[in-house]
């Protein structure tokens, strides 16, 4: 399960309002603060940029999908058929979700059927999906 920004800010918000027990004051809790620090910064980042970066690969999938269902069946086109009209976090997400296993479906035919080119195209769009998806670290205190 990949969790949720609501989920996640959830849980920090859990985090931060049960309080430490005595003895786990310190280091401790400079680790949790530091921990629910991070996850923040990150979910800031996804707020930023998720929508953007699911809206572009359904897209992506779609055009690959439409374009191999020619060869590879209408069952392709079907699947790349909508568009993203709720841009909700969540909406994108389930649309995303269904792409995905389309587009799993598809690499496994191309690969069965050994077609070199489309399946150099869609390791790319994994590439590039990954990089959309990016989430930067800060870097490291020094000391």
């Amino acid at each position: 399960m990949t969790p949720t920004v609501p989920e996640l800010l959830l849980g920090n918000f859990v985090c931060l309002m049960d309080p430490p027990p005595p003895e786990s004051s310190g280091d401790f809790l400079q680790s949790r603060i530091g921990v629910t620090g991070m996850i923040s910064l990150l979910c800031a980042q996804e707020a930023e940029r998720g929508i953007a970066a699911r809206v572009w690969e359904n897209g992506a999938i779609r055009d690959l999908l439409r374009r191999a269902a020619p060869t590879y069946g209408a069952a392709f086109a079907e699947a790349a058929t909508g568009e993203d009209t709720d841009l909700s976090l969540a909406a994108t997400d389930r649309a995303n979700a269904d792409l995905r296993r389309a587009l799993i479906d598809l690499h496994i035919a191309v690969e069965t059927a050994r077609d070199a080119a489309l399946d150099t195209e869609i390791r790319g769009l994994y590439v590039r999906m990954a990089d959309a998806r990016r989430l930067d670290l800060p870097p490291l205190p020094a000391g």
